[in-house]
């Protein structure tokens, strides 16, 4: 059985330690090249979250106000109290 020549090298090639002080500095790099978003755009982004949770709330708060009177009917129908 013959040893792949890549296989051999990536046994042979030393492990990289950086350190924590050099992940943080990759860390900090990395952070630098990210397009962040402008407070504006923030703002409208949070309103716009606020404002389409408000409406699924009165929207499920809607449906379940009609099944609730709509299944208390059936059973009332079908003999219930």
């Amino acid at each position: 059985m013959t040893m792949d020549t890549a296989d051999h090298e990536q046994e042979t090639e030393p492990r990289r330690r950086g350190g924590l002080f050099r992940f943080w500095g990759e860390v900090r790099a990395e952070a630098r090249k990210v397009t962040w978003a402008t407070r504006q755009e923030v703002t409208v982004s949070t309103i716009m979250v606020v404002i389409f949770g408000l409406v699924a709330a009165v929207f499920f708060y809607l449906v379940d106000m009609i099944l609730r009177v709509g299944i208390t009917q059936i059973l009332h129908a079908l003999g219930g109290r």
